[in-house]
């Protein structure tokens, strides 16, 4: 082979490798979360008996409404939605000071991320038979190699090509759930999978502003509990 015939050949062997390291590496170990529910302050006077009937805590000075919340969105990384995620996850820390917002890939049904990582297998045989299907076939006991073998032989370096481009194209199918959930503090605010579209700043804002009340309780005085 020629130097241009080795690039056809290595290129889409040297992508198939990267996409199947990067299906099969074990995940990061996730960032720990600071948590601001639990502060230890050993040398404090015990608390009287009659202060743990009332389990309600008074936010210090200066905390806002969505302290102590917490915020998931789960969206589908592989179809681009990371830019809208970071979006509102800054127009929600802007409009609630303190709340925790966490970003996070919702995965596809188990029976797609089972095919997507076959399909990359499938991939390589295709193009090893390609490349030695004279070879192959008699050792799997077929002496005279299919008519469909030929019609991929006349013109590997095309049919290897391709067999990259569709393997990729329907694995990044495979791997796309489509979907960008909503909770606050792990329950469902808001679903495109239900709803079929993305939701506003505007009405994500409320959303969230509605959630976040019905957890508030505001005394005679007019101090604000939560």
């Amino acid at each position: 082979m020629d130097r241009v015939q080795l690039l056809l050949v290595g290129i889409p062997l040297f992508l198939v490798c990267s996409d199947l390291i990067n299906l099969f590496a074990p995940p990061p170990p996730p960032k720990p979360r600071p948590s601001h529910h639990h502060h230890h302050h050993p040398h404090n006077p015990p608390i009287a008996p009659e202060t743990l009937e009332f389990p309600l805590q008074k936010p210090a000075a200066g905390r806002g409404i969505g302290y102590g919340s917490t915020i998931n969105i789960n969206f589908c990384a592989s179809c681009s939605y990371r830019g809208t995620a970071v979006t509102m996850k800054k127009m929600l820390e802007a409009t609630f000071p303190g709340i925790d917002v966490v970003l996070a890939n919702y995965p596809p049904a188990l029976p797609k991320r089972i095919l997507a990582k076959v399909v990359p297998a499938v991939q390589m045989g295709v193009i090893g038979i390609i490349m030695a299907g004279e070879q192959i076939f008699p050792m799997v006991g077929i002496v005279n190699p299919p008519q469909w073998y030929y019609s991929l032989r006349a013109n590997r370096f095309g049919s290897m090509a391709s067999t990259w481009l569709l393997g990729n194209f329907l694995q990044s199918f495979l791997q796309s759930s489509g979907a960008f959930e909503v909770y606050c503090n792990d329950e469902l605010v808001y679903s495109k999978l239900k709803e079929g579209r993305f939701p506003g700043e505007i009405e994500l804002k409320d959303l969230i502003g509605k959630k976040l009340s019905r957890s508030v309780v505001v005394d005679g005085l007019g101090d604000m509990w939560s």
